[in-house]
């Protein structure tokens, strides 16, 4: 696939995804692109899937430009950005404009990939802790793979409205009410005593930087995802080790207190890993749920994909439980968190 091919199939997914704007605008630049640019050059280095499933460039070059109006450095571009609106060619000039006169900064940032961090996310795993904390009612050691910022690691910082009733803490600096189908999840009270996370490239969401870097990858015409993103960015103190998530895990399973769930998390991380390092993560999980007991248990949380990268059929929520290795399929959430399909079987 091209990049231009990639314009256009992102643009399809972000319009099914309630972004008309991206699709607008991916569409723009599948129309505007130009090979012989700094910019065309640096994306033309990229082999493979440069697709959301691999490289995701299309998106990388919309957050590059959303970090432009973000940070006030393109006044022009911003006045065609929501909540602005622009006729199609004064929109597609602008943002050739923007193209031409910030080459050098998009160059640099298409380097980095995409880190949304999305927080709606939240609502899926707060609904499984609860799950796994019915199973053993212990203090949780957490540990997130591929955590970007760590804004899913303080979920007990967040309140969940189902079904009529409420979860979580009287003082949460953040609401999720997805569109819920099914049975409201246990009431249970998950207890976070210790938590880590590990990522590639961890982001500081105190560093002004590094807050940019994760708003501008929320797409502008969805500015309530901005507003939860900085929510709960005031609660996440806690820092992230950089490296690569299979080794760090590796180390942090030997490192639970007796008396504590460690309860293992990652959304829409694991398609990311390599094949070899997908199967020695799961490896090194099923050998500690082997070894888990009573006082030591163990809980694998996903919402991952089953290879749908549309984003049409959302993640699987899946918990996995020792002692016991007891295998809970709780149901589909969409990519964002905007709706959770909750069937607990």
């Amino acid at each position: 696939m091209n990049i231009v091919d990639a314009f256009r199939d992102q643009s399809v997914t972000c319009v099914r995804m309630d972004s008309p704007f991206m699709g607008r605008l991916l569409n723009v630049l599948a129309d505007n692109w130009r090979e012989n640019t700094a910019l065309g050059m640096a994306v033309a280095v990229y082999s493979g899937d440069i697709g959301p499933a691999g490289h995701s460039l299309p998106l990388r070059i919309a957050g590059g430009l959303h970090a432009l109006v973000l940070s006030g450095k393109s006044p022009e571009l911003t006045r065609v950005y929501p909540p602005y609106s622009a006729g199609e060619n004064a929109f597609a000039a602008q943002v050739a404009q923007a193209l031409a006169q910030h080459q050098d900064f998009l160059v640099q940032w298409i380097k980095l990939p995409p880190q949304t961090n999305e927080v709606r996310r939240s609502a899926a795993l707060m609904a499984m802790a609860r799950v796994a904390v019915s199973h053993f009612d212990r203090p949780i050691y957490l540990s997130e793979l591929g955590a970007s910022g760590g804004l899913n690691l303080v979920w007990d910082h967040f309140v969940l409205h189902v079904q009529g009733r409420r979860f979580g803490p009287d003082d949460a600096v953040l609401s999720l009410s997805p569109d819920w189908d099914g049975p409201a999840p246990p009431e249970t009270h998950p207890r976070v005593a210790d938590r880590g996370g590990v990522d590639l490239n961890p982001l500081d969401p105190t560093s002004s930087d590094d807050l940019l870097r994760m708003c501008s990858y929320l797409w502008p015409d969805q500015p309530e995802r901005i507003e939860r993103t900085r929510a709960a960015a005031s609660v996440q103190r806690h820092p992230l080790d950089k490296g690569d998530a299979i080794q760090w895990l590796e180390t942090r399973l030997g490192n639970a207190p007796p008396g504590h769930l460690h309860l293992i998390q990652h959304t829409v991380a694991w398609q990311y890993f390599p094949a070899d390092a997908q199967m020695r993560g799961q490896e090194l999980i099923e050998r500690a749920g082997a070894a888990a007991t009573a006082d030591t248990p163990l809980a694998w949380m996903r919402m991952e994909t089953e290879g749908d990268r549309t984003g049409a059929k959302g993640a699987a929520l899946t918990l996995r439980l020792w002692p016991g290795d007891i295998t809970l399929n709780l149901g589909r959430a969409d990519f964002h968190g905007r709706w959770i399909k909750w069937q607990p079987i």
